[in-house]
């Protein structure tokens, strides 16, 4: 909570119109406390439980998050024996996605469609049809977890065909990881953590202005 509430008030005291995200919620008494630490949106992930019992729970934590005024993501999680969303070569079926959105009230709906959780090379390929097929059927913004493996030109066209949210985590951890190692590198005497933190968040800054810029940017000449 300390540093949920740190967080909420840079959040606050930034220019910038922000949202305050609390990502992967597995529990229900976590999820509880969304509202709390200052989050305005929750992703609650029973994505590892079988279909049905994945609909039940997204549906009970949807129902409390909306009355308390939050806004709530999911991820969609075994289909019709798959593994779980996010194992490489596993899709998401767009009838499956709007069943699945229309049962349990959710806001926005994380689905596979070519990436992984966690991927430290940019080698991920975007199935764009299966994009553009689930967000003609679905009514609530797509989410695309595992974006850090996706080349930008690539999350250019994922937006194109309809994904809305883009979740990028560990290219900010290789980013910020690669910097502390340089420093270190550069001067392994160092036990200030103040020297190679600073060039570590400009890394991590860098990293968040160059995804921002590419989604903000056309690729026509």
């Amino acid at each position: 909570m300390p540093l949920a509430a740190a967080t909420t008030a840079a959040a606050r005291g930034g220019e910038t119109r922000l949202a305050l995200h609390l990502d992967h919620v597995e529990d229900m008494a976590l999820l509880r406390r969304t509202a709390e630490c200052g989050a305005s949106s929750v992703m609650f992930d029973s994505s590892r439980l079988p279909d049905a019992e994945n609909i039940a729970a997204t549906r009970e934590a949807a129902r409390w998050a909306h009355g308390q005024g939050l806004f709530v993501e999911a991820e969609l999680g075994e289909i019709g024996g798959k593994g779980s969303a996010h194992t490489p070569g596993v899709r998401t079926d767009p009838a499956d996605a709007a069943r699945f959105v229309d049962e349990t009230g959710v806001d926005a709906l994380a689905v596979a469609v070519g990436t992984s959780h966690a991927m430290v090379s940019r080698t991920a390929a975007l199935d764009l049809r299966l994009i553009e097929r689930i967000s003609e059927v679905v009514p609530v913004p797509l989410v695309l977890h595992g974006s850090s493996g996706v080349p930008h030109t690539a999350l250019r066209a994922a937006v194109k065909h309809g994904m809305t949210k883009i979740n990028i985590g560990t290219l900010l951890n290789v980013s910020f990881t690669r910097a502390v190692r340089a420093t270190l590198a550069q001067d392994p005497e160092s036990v200030d953590p103040r020297r190679y933190l600073g060039p570590a968040r400009d890394a991590m800054t860098d990293a968040v202005s160059d995804c921002l810029m590419a989604l903000t940017t056309s690729d026509s000449p």
